[in-house]
């Protein structure tokens, strides 16, 4: 298997990150109950992440993949969040992004999605 690509980060965004995980939105614990432990498709996924100069809500380093939960206020921040995403894209990381009400009232299509993904993109972006 070829090495794994190591991404940089902020170790300033450490305590943010699990502040966090430790406040986090129902969303974020519903979809994480469905990630943790490998239950993707036995994918690793990681909550509230530091890559880069930012914190993305789940992130599987194997697939260069991070998800991010869109809840209200990402509405005042879409500009900011349109920059954040350019970026860590420019590190090849994937995005796939999930409405707070679609991740509480329709889980079993945005975990469909994310397994579409992954079957779509897991051979050629495991690193």
């Amino acid at each position: 298997m070829p090495e794994r690509r190591i991404l940089p980060y902020n170790p300033m965004l450490k305590t943010l990150a699990r502040q966090l995980r430790t406040h986090g939105t129902l969303s974020e614990i519903l979809l994480w109950q469905q990630l943790r432990g490998k239950k993707m498709l036995g994918f690793d996924f990681d909550r509230q992440k530091p890559v880069d100069d930012y914190i993305v809500d789940f992130f599987c380093k194997d697939l260069s993949l991070a998800i991010e939960i869109d809840g209200e206020s990402h509405r005042e921040k879409y500009h900011q969040d349109s920059q954040r995403q350019v970026r860590l894209e420019q590190l090849g990381v994937c995005f796939l992004r999930f409405p707070d009400r679609m991740v509480k009232q329709d889980m079993g299509n945005v975990l469909r999605c994310i397994q579409n993904w992954i079957e779509q993109h897991a051979s050629s972006r495991k690193v």
